[in-house]
């Protein structure tokens, strides 16, 4: 079982976003340490639970603060940027740190309306294009020249650098077929809304067309996870997830409370419901149990690596989370 990292820096209660961005740095040198295969950074925009709004400036920073552990987006958000914009900063990545970086992307929004308008300056952001944006993104980072006319006068510098890896990520399965198609690999986001099946996995697999990006299929799988040396421990540390998510189901996206605050949070008979349901998506328990329901999920679905996000308010029971594992798991 490889194990990598996705990382939202979230801003808990009592901390500031420059805390959460130096957290980052932290859980990127350990897991570096620790043996994780790659760290990616989300895209988050309108909020102020989550510092991670420029993936590909703190990838940059964390890439210059690791030796081996692979450093990309778990994505950058498309539909914001251009795709001559998107193959420069990743060729300029790559340039810094051949070998390592990982070109995320995702075609959702990232934001709530405002953001999405305040992105594109008021103009309506086309939605409709992502998988032919991506597409042009990856010719201009391979010093191809894509068909559209306007690439035909100009080249995304740096060119003749080594190619970063591709990774298209998904939470549906509807883009599936579109990363086989493209070469590049497949990251399933299980703990956004569940879902995934064998059905979907082997429709990628099945269709895989190598590239210069990725040779063979692979997939990783997005797991939320709150671990600890003991269950109980691992219930309370989750508790303020778990009420983060009820509320982000109401369009309330605040700070993670502490778990000494969670345990005092006024719940209904429903939003217990609602939060025992949510358990669904999000992993607790002991080290021992993460690991084999990883493992079995594994030998279920056939994906070739589990990354795990963990959002507790402690930085050292985060970090302890991804220790716990690695000693599960990597043997470290």
């Amino acid at each position: 079982m490889r194990l990598s990292v996705l990382d939202q820096a979230p801003i808990t209660s009592g901390n500031t976003a420059v805390d959460a961005l130096a957290k980052a740095e932290e859980l990127a040198v350990l897991a570096d340490e620790l043996g994780y295969t790659r760290m990616w950074m989300a895209e988050h925009h309108g909020t102020n639970g989550f510092a991670s709004s420029a993936p590909e400036i703190t990838a940059a920073h964390l890439a210059a603060k690791t030796k081996n552990i692979r450093i990309g987006t778990g994505g950058v958000m498309m539909m914001h940027y251009s795709p001559l914009k998107l193959a420069e900063v990743f060729k300029t990545l790559s340039a810094f740190s051949p070998g390592r970086i990982d070109f995320g992307v995702g075609r959702a929004p990232g934001g709530d309306n405002n953001s999405i308008y305040a992105l594109s300056e008021g103009r309506q952001p086309m939605l409709d294009n992502m998988y032919e944006k991506f597409d042009t993104a990856l010719k201009l980072i391979n010093d191809e020249v894509p068909k559209e006319r306007i690439y035909t006068q100009t080249i995304a510098t740096p060119s003749h650098i080594h190619l970063p890896e591709a990774w298209l990520l998904g939470s549906s399965g509807s883009s599936a077929r579109k990363a086989a198609q493209m070469g590049v690999g497949y990251s399933f986001a299980q703990f956004f809304m569940g879902g995934m099946t064998k059905d979907i996995l082997d429709e990628y697999k099945g269709n895989f067309q190598p590239s210069p990006f990725m040779e063979k299929p692979y997939i990783n799988v997005a797991y939320l996870v709150t671990t600890a040396e003991t269950r109980e421990e691992a219930e309370y540390e989750a508790k303020p997830q778990d009420i983060a998510r009820l509320l982000m189901g109401r369009g309330q996206m605040g700070q993670l409370l502490t778990p000494e605050e969670a345990q005092h949070y006024p719940l209904t008979e429903i939003d217990k419901l609602t939060i025992k349901q949510g358990r669904e998506l999000h992993l607790v328990g002991t080290p021992k149990e993460i690991a084999t329901k990883l493992i079995e999920d594994q030998e279920k679905y056939g994906f070739d690596e589990a990354m795990i996000c963990s959002i507790t308010h402690s930085q050292e029971k985060r970090l302890n989370v991804y220790r716990l594992l690695a000693k599960e798991l990597l043997n470290k």
